[in-house]
């Protein structure tokens, strides 16, 4: 399959890799420095591209993408605010989009645990609960788009909790997420329930980037040929 990368960080790097040992081709690679090939013949030829980029670009880079025809594996975080307009691309214009808030496979099992686990806890109001994140001093956006698909998670499965803060709940139904950039730390989610007589809590540690460059090339390999906006839930099947 042919596939074309936008961004060409430690990110792509690791997909470009990935993809070439799963026998697909790069056909183009677009980072700052070559923007003009969006509109070249090798990047409209990509079955798929595949864009880890930054929040400031990520639209810009999806909508060239539809302009030149290429359906889109998102794994950029921090833009969700112009979800309607991608939405609306796919719905209105017959484009493709896969978006994850994380491609990992073992981030998704914990998604499932997360919601879960909340669900049960909904039943338990002595427990309050709370969330951390860490990743690396590169990462521009905080939360991380998982930390924020947890938090939905906890929120839709607990009554007493409404809405995620960033570091500090203001009041007893906010749910508040503390961040920390340090190192090259792939990413660390917990999220921990605590009341006066013990704790619990649920923890997913990255080794790597892999599990997430893996998981990126698998939703190109499941995107390709198919129309609408797609996600994990789409091609998992638990």
């Amino acid at each position: 399959m042919k596939i074309a990368l936008v961004g060409y960080g430690k990110m792509g790097r690791e997909i470009e890799q990935i993809a070439l040992s799963r026998g697909h081709e790069i056909v183009s690679i677009i980072d700052v420095n070559n923007e003009a090939d969006f509109e070249s013949e090798a990047f409209k030829s990509a079955a798929v591209a595949i864009e880890f980029t930054s929040p400031h670009s990520a639209l810009n880079n999806f909508r060239r993408c539809f302009a030149a025809g290429v359906p889109v594996v998102a794994g950029t975080t921090g833009w969700l605010e112009h979800m309607a307009e991608v939405k609306q691309a796919c719905e209105k214009e017959g484009k493709t989009f896969f978006y994850a808030s994380n491609f990992s496979l073992g981030v998704n099992i914990f998604f499932a645990l997360n919601n879960y686990l909340a669900k049960i806890m909904n039943q338990y109001p002595d427990y309050d609960v709370k969330m951390e994140e860490v990743h690396h001093i590169h990462k521009l956006d905080a939360p991380s788009g998982t930390a924020i698909t947890l938090a939905e998670g906890v929120l839709e499965n607990i009554d007493r909790k409404s809405a995620w803060m960033l570091e500090t709940a203001e009041s007893e139904t906010d749910l508040p997420i503390h961040c920390i950039r340090q190192g090259e730390v792939p990413g660390i989610h917990e999220i921990i329930y605590e009341s006066e007589v013990d704790t619990i809590s649920i923890k997913h540690d990255a080794k790597s980037r892999k599990g997430f460059a893996l998981g990126a090339v698998v939703a190109a390999e499941f995107t390709a040929g198919k129309k609408g906006f797609l996600g994990m839930g789409d091609m998992l099947k638990f």
